[in-house]
Parts: structure tokens; C-alpha cells; sequence
């Protein structure tokens, strides 16, 4: 294997082993920090402690047993799901619409829903809770979702921008010009055709909710605390196990919907 061509170059597989090695090595230091949660969660200690001078799953049992982590976690959930349908359908829309205008704004308008992936969040957050404040929406589930989604909905956008990049609009134009309304024609011509990349922006979304923390701190409290939140209070207040093992399980669930996602995108349209 190592001496076969890499590339169109013939560049071999051996000749790239250090770039491929300098890669494992990236990877792990990002990845370990993460990973060293794991067994922390699986320990038996009242505080975090590496290596763990004893096994157990107390902490799981802590979380699943506990009121208001369940309480959390309800909240962080259905604001995830009603983000996720939000988000999408908006971002879907306006991925459709930019891609099918190509007008000389479009690149400005798209640099626009690009925005809150690059003001940095704490800005982002402090901007919601002003706003917020005065229209009585934080520490309110409407408030998060709405939050939540001006984070997700760019997302949603780039994903479903790129699977339009890989469509012919003459479908379209064909069903329209055979009788379809334009929303018709999208829902029944387009829409089955990008339709791995519009679930993919959908889980992207869900996950984007999910682990979102800076803004939940601001807007996020009372009844409705998110579970990133609440992690984050017992965090500050004091080193409870319990977070290791909440942290493990949104590890897990992030990877194996990251892995959906990339199984969606390379699964056959």
C-alpha cells in the first residue's frame, strides 16, 4: 500500500507517511483532551481524579436519578428539536433562494447569514440578552429556540448551498413550465433531490442546540435552564463527577450524529 501512488503525481503512500503521521498526531491533540472525559465518568471518586483510584457508574446513575438534570435535559432537547425544524426550513429556503436569484447581491446577502459564525459568540450572546431583555423572552424556551437558530441557520445554509451546487434547476424549470407552481415544483422536484443535504443541515442544527453554552448562559435560566448551562453552574459552584459522565454521553451522541451525517452525504442521491 505504501507504494502506491497518492496522488495524480505518483507520489507514494510512503513518501506522505510523515505528512500522514504529523495528521494522527493533530488529531490526537485535539481529540484527547475530549476523550480523557470518558474514563473520568467511570470513576468512583467523589472528585475528578486521573487515573480513577476506583470504578464505577454512580455518576450515570446520579444524572438518570437527579430532577432537575432530567428537567435539563428535557429543555436542552426540545430546544434542539424545535431549533433543528426551525433552522432548517429557513436555511433551506434561503440556500434556494440565493442559489436560484444570482444577482449581484446575492454574495453580499450570503456574507450576511454568514455573520454569526464569525462575530465572536460572546458578542453574539450579549446582543440576544439586550434584545431579549427588552422584549421579555429570556429565560423563556421561545427565547432559546429563536437564539439557537440564528447560530444553526448558517449551517443549514452552507450545507444545503453545496448539495444545490450538484442540481440541475432545468428540473425545476420543467415542472413549471408543465403547470407546477414554483413551491410545488420545489417540493416535489427539488426537494427529493437534496434531500441528503437538508437532513445533514438538520442534524448539523440539532447539535448546534445542543452543545451550544455561551448564549444559553445568558438567556438560559430558571425553569428553563439548558443542560449546558446547568453543567456549567455545577462546574463553577463545585467539581461534581456528575458533569464527566453528562459530557461522555453528548460525546457519544455528538460523534454518532456527526457520523450520520457523513454517511448521509456520501450515500448515493
Amino acid at each position: 500500500m505504501l507504494t502506491r501512488p497518492a496522488t495524480e503525481t505518483q507520489i507514494t503512500h510512503g513518501r506522505r507517511l510523515w505528512l500522514y503521521l504529523l495528521g494522527a498526531l493533530i488529531i490526537l491533540f485535539l481529540v484527547l483532551p475530549s476523550l480523557l472525559v470518558i474514563p473520568l465518568s467511570f470513576s468512583d471518586s467523589r472528585y475528578l481524579a486521573f487515573p480513577p483510584p476506583a470504578w464505577s457508574t454512580r455518576w450515570y446513575a446520579a444524572y438518570f436519578g437527579a430532577v432537575e438534570w432530567r428537567d435539563a435535559t428535557r429543555t436542552s432537547f426540545v430546544a434542539a428539536i424545535l431549533t433543528m425544524i426551525i433552522a432548517t426550513v429557513a436555511g433551506t429556503l434561503a440556500a434556494y433562494s440565493l442559489h436560484s436569484a444570482q444577482s449581484r447581491f446575492t454574495r453580499a446577502i450570503y456574507a450576511t447569514f454568514m455573520l454569526p459564525l464569525i462575530i465572536p459568540g460572546i458578542l453574539i450572546a450579549i446582543g440576544i440578552f439586550l434584545l431579549f431583555a427588552r422584549l421579555g423572552l429570556n429565560n423563556t424556551l421561545t427565547g432559546i429556540v429563536l437564539a439557537h437558530s440564528v447560530m444553526a441557520i448558517p449551517l443549514v445554509v452552507i450545507t444545503v448551498a453545496s448539495g444545490l451546487k450538484g442540481y440541475d434547476m432545468n428540473q425545476e424549470m420543467v415542472a413549471r413550465s408543465l403547470g407546477a407552481s414554483r413551491p410545488w415544483a420545489f417540493l416535489t422536484v427539488t426537494l427529493p433531490q437534496i434531500r441528503i443535504s437538508v437532513i445533514s443541515a438538520a442534524l448539523l442544527a440539532f447539535i448546534t442546540s445542543l452543545d451550544e453554552v455561551v448564549i444559553s448562559l445568558f438567556i438560559a435560566g430558571g425553569e428553563n435552564a439548558t443542560l449546558t448551562r446547568r453543567m456549567f453552574n455545577a462546574l463553577r459552584d463545585e467539581i461534581d463527577p456528575t458533569i464527566a459522565a453528562i459530557s461522555t454521553l453528548l460525546i457519544l451522541l455528538s460523534v454518532v450524529l456527526l457520523g450520520l451525517t457523513q454517511l448521509l452525504q456520501r450515500s448515493p442521491r
